[in-house]
């Protein structure tokens, strides 16, 4: 079945097509958990800075435990083969080490 001059076949008409462009568009597993845990350690320093949040001291605490328990949650989903470097950062708890040497920065 031909098509009406110019419209526009979607991904699903061309089955090998489509399965390229989903591959493009999704990311390497390691980078995409990278990626969340740059984010987590992100919130956590944000979290530090606010002001406003330590005014409320259980409520702050309590952010403070979450977003750790979510980086702890994250490095135990890392692959054994990250860095050496950024694993030992995570071990000991050098957040703002790990996350500058995630961001490119030097350490």
């Amino acid at each position: 079945m031909q098509s009406p001059i110019g419209s526009k076949r979607s991904a699903s008409c061309w089955p090998r097509l489509g399965a390229k462009l989903e591959k493009k568009q999704q990311k390497h597993p390691m980078e995409s958990a990278l990626a969340d845990l740059a984010q987590a350690l992100r919130e956590r320093v944000a979290l530090i800075r606010d002001e406003e949040s330590r005014r409320d001291h259980a409520k702050h605490i309590g952010r403070l435990r979450a977003v750790s328990e979510k980086i702890d949650r994250l490095q135990e989903s890392l692959p054994p083969s990250i860095d050496p470097r950024l694993k030992h950062y995570l071990d000991r708890k050098s957040y703002d080490k790990a996350l500058e040497y995630l961001e490119g920065t030097s350490v």
